[in-house]
């Protein structure tokens, strides 16, 4: 077994996979992966980046499987203790790697590690430091559009943006893979979700730095698609994550939550989207089973519950 694989998935990413590749192999980490998985692009990507680094672990799917059915045909092409995600539209700084194995190193109770994000095209500014999750059903990253110096501690957070952080194989093969159900949008802050019941940690690890274009596949920050699916997966990954009686309690909260944003997409052409999202997710959630409840985890249960109501303050004070 290696010490650390790098899976990038690629769908039609002619415009920044040449970059992406060309600052993971200027670490010049020793023995490190780099596994390239193309989800049935069409522009050309994927030849571009196996005739200029012919080194890259190909893994071809014939259709476009999402992020999550992606990164899981890369995690499972790889054989390495720790694997780094990294989405396309990104270009990673010197010292990546090593920050991120030497985040994990520091206990083995962390499950991943989530690199600072600065924008692309402002690197005055943060992308993500970090993902929250709160009881009004919100996902956010935190410090977004800030200082891009901001942030430079090292701390636990609820979960990590999947496009630049590094996870461990063991509590992979514990809790499973990506939920290929989500395919694209919140199977981060879901897989982050089922190791934190489970006790275990995620981190926010400054010292590696990645630049981030942003919507660099789906094309923008606001669309239809990105609308219908982020509602469709928050609906199944309350559903999923959250025992009854604690779906039960933060209801108040929840649907105060999903009626603001349905008001706030609403406003943007978007309402109807975003209320289809909901009625496919309540559709996912009759089709599936939850997360099995486990007296052993309810230390657990409730750590989580208290970071749902405090990361509410996080979102609203920013």
């Amino acid at each position: 077994m290696s010490e650390v694989s790098i899976v990038i998935p690629n769908y039609n990413g002619i415009k920044f996979i040449g970059g992406c590749l060309e600052a993971v192999y200027a670490q010049h980490y020793p023995g490190l992966e780099v596994i390239l998985v193309d989800n049935g692009s069409t522009d050309g990507s994927r030849e571009l980046a196996m005739r200029e680094y012919p080194q890259t672990h190909l893994v071809a799917l014939d259709d476009n499987y999402g992020f999550c059915g992606a990164v899981n045909a890369g995690i499972r092409a790889s054989d390495s203790e720790f694997v780094i995600l990294l989405n396309n539209d990104t270009q990673v700084c010197p010292g990546f790697v090593a920050e991120l194995v030497r985040g994990m190193r520091h206990s083995e109770k962390i499950f991943s590690g989530a690199a600072k994000m600065i924008q692309m095209y402002d690197r005055m500014k943060l992308d993500d430091a970090g993902d929250y999750y709160c009881a009004l059903g919100w996902a956010f990253a935190r410090g977004k559009d800030g200082p891009a110096e901001s942030y430079g501690k090292a701390e636990d957070i609820f979960a990590c943006c999947g496009g630049a952080a590094i996870y461990r194989r063991s509590i992979l093969e514990e809790i499973g893979l990506f939920d290929e159900e989500h395919f694209a949008y919140l199977e981060d802050i879901d897989i982050g979700y089922r190791a934190r019941t489970r006790g275990y940690r995620n981190v926010y690890l400054p010292r590696a730095k990645v630049y981030h274009a942003g919507s660099g596949t789906s094309g923008s920050r606001y669309n239809e698609f990105k609308v219908r699916y982020g509602s469709r997966n928050n609906v199944y990954l309350i559903y999923k994550n959250m025992p009854l009686a604690q779906i039960a309690l933060n209801m108040p909260l929840l649907a105060a939550g999903f009626l603001i944003k349905f008001l706030f997409f609403s406003a943007k052409g978007m309402g109807r989207e975003y209320a289809a999202g909901i009625k496919n997710g309540l559709e996912l959630a009759v089709k599936y089973p939850k997360e099995k409840f486990n007296w052993k985890y309810v230390g657990s249960y409730v750590k989580i519950q208290l970071e749902l109501w405090g990361n509410i303050a996080r979102r609203i004070l920013g």
